[in-house]
């Protein structure tokens, strides 16, 4: 009887790595799959973009307006990102600023991210901004932005289509008059949606973040 009893506890004994072992793998287990579910948390979760997300049910109007090589359409660069910014040459401050922030980012991106862009400044100043004069003052900031513009009654229709104000009221002797103008920066998707709105104000690294983003969606 005491043979049998102490060969009982041998075996019990023997169990009590086993079931050690067996829990620590369980334990591990677990840790290796909430350390994954962490993981791809972090990594493909959907960012905090720096500009207004826009859900377009309908592609955004094609406009035609006229650059320094003739017509220019939005369909032109139907493939690429497009940034839609309405200004004017003679703009003393948001202007500059808006393009020379778009100018840095695209110049803080690879060459075959930064080709994928296009930028387009249309001209809310037909009177002065001659298609010459577009393209120049453009080229200061990025050699591959477009400057376009057209007559007044294409201007408004393109505006009202994009929820664009604009409005000339009188300046100095020395800067002429001036254009109030919405100053925000559109983003149109590959297939020609309208995607973000970055407002004033955002840097050049908020601006390049999100464009990267949606290079690679």
């Amino acid at each position: 009887m005491y043979r049998k009893v102490h060969l009982a506890t041998r075996k019990s004994n023997m169990n009590v790595p086993v079931q050690k072992y067996m829990k620590t793998r369980i334990l591990l287990s677990i840790f290796v799959v909430v350390l994954g579910l962490a993981a791809g948390f972090f990594f493909f979760r959907p960012p905090t973009l720096h500009g207004t997300i826009i859900q377009s049910p309908e592609p955004s109007f094609d406009f035609m307006l006229t650059g320094i090589d003739g017509d220019v359409s939005l369909s032109d660069f139907r493939g690429k990102l497009v940034l839609v910014y309405f200004g004017y040459t003679f703009c003393p401050d948001i202007c500059p600023a808006t393009l020379a922030n778009a100018g840095q980012a695209l110049r803080s991106m690879s060459d075959r991210q930064s080709e994928d862009i296009q930028l387009i400044m249309i001209s809310l100043d037909p009177e002065r901004d001659t298609p010459q004069k577009l393209a120049e003052y453009v080229a200061h900031f990025h050699p591959s932005f477009i400057g376009i513009t057209g007559p007044e009654e294409k201007l408004a229709e393109v505006t009202s289509l994009y929820g664009i104000f604009y409005e000339k009221h009188p300046g100095t002797a020395a800067t002429g008059y001036l254009i109030d103008h919405t100053a925000t920066l559109l983003v149109i998707d590959r297939e020609g949606y309208l995607k973000l709105v970055f407002p004033f104000g955002v840097t050049t690294k908020e601006i390049a973040d999100d464009l990267k983003y949606m290079l690679r969606q």
